[in-house]
């Protein structure tokens, strides 16, 4: 079961701080996880520019110029937010019977630990 999935609000713990201009510290909410590069792609972190050639379409519209947009970060460099304490915590698991229908079932549930300090 992953620890981190689409929509979880996230902190980055790793990386320069934002005196330096970095993003260690930072919250935001996953857009997208690519799983076989073990990286997120979280809101309103590591933006980077990209420069594109200008063009036209077929209808003589202009393309091109510079674009930002957040890019991908390694999963290991981000933690989960607590939601009762907004401090980054770990993840744990617990199975849980829950009944839909009449069936009981048996369910791998996420939650998030106790978070002391910063991590």
């Amino acid at each position: 079961m992953a620890k981190i999935k689409k929509g979880d609000l996230v902190q980055v713990i790793a990386g320069a701080k934002p005196e330096r201009g970095g993003d260690r510290g930072k919250q935001g909410k996953v857009l997208e996880i690519l799983t076989e590069q073990n990286r997120v792609i979280v809101e309103g972190v590591n933006y980077v520019t990209k420069h594109t050639r200008v063009g036209q379409t077929q209808r003589g519209t202009k393309t091109g110029g510079i674009e930002t947009f957040e890019a991908p970060i390694h999963i290991s460099n981000v933690a989960l937010v607590d939601p009762s304490s907004k401090k980054p915590t770990r993840v744990g698991h617990r199975v849980e019977e829950r009944t839909k229908d009449g069936v009981k079932r048996t369910v791998r549930v996420r939650y998030a630990k106790k978070s002391g300090k910063d991590l």
